[in-house]
């Protein structure tokens, strides 16, 4: 069972800014190549933090505000470990993400730059591809937008 929390990144405390970026760190840096990662959006942004039974940090997420990055929330920096991925961890993150969605922008739509060889992984959560794949950090992306609801 994975226990959540919502923080914006003044309320995120050491701890769990540390559990976020070593996590960050070893799935986006570590296992698809180097970038960047902290980029600027953290502090406009709402995080959330899947912790398993043991406590560990297992699955991340964050909420970029509207007007940072796009018109609409963004989400990105979806990432579960890699001992728990397969079980549907990705799914319940992005089911939770969408929940904190729905209760910050009530009837908002929802934008992101989804990695494109998952796809059809966001078009379960209701997002449609917007445009043709680019390169982002060297992987190719494709934003996907949900409609208002």
């Amino acid at each position: 069972m994975t226990r959540w929390s919502w923080h914006r990144f003044a309320e995120l405390g050491v701890d769990n800014l540390y559990d976020a970026l070593q996590l960050r760190c070893r799935v986006f840096v570590l296992e698809q190549g180097p970038y960047l990662d902290p980029d600027g959006v953290d502090r406009q942004s709402w995080h959330l933090l899947g912790r398993g039974a043991e406590g560990a940090l297992v699955s991340y997420l964050r909420v970029v505000d509207p007007g940072v990055k796009y018109d609409e929330p963004s989400i990105g920096r979806v990432i579960t470990a890699p001992e728990v991925r397969g079980n549907g961890s990705g799914r319940a993150l992005m089911a939770e993400g969408m929940a904190g969605c729905e209760r910050h922008w009530p009837g908002h739509a929802v934008r992101i730059s989804a990695q494109a060889h998952l796809e059809r992984f966001y078009n379960g959560f209701g997002f449609a591809r917007v445009g043709e794949n680019y390169i982002e950090d060297t992987i190719p992306h494709v934003q996907m937008l949900r409609s208002a609801t």
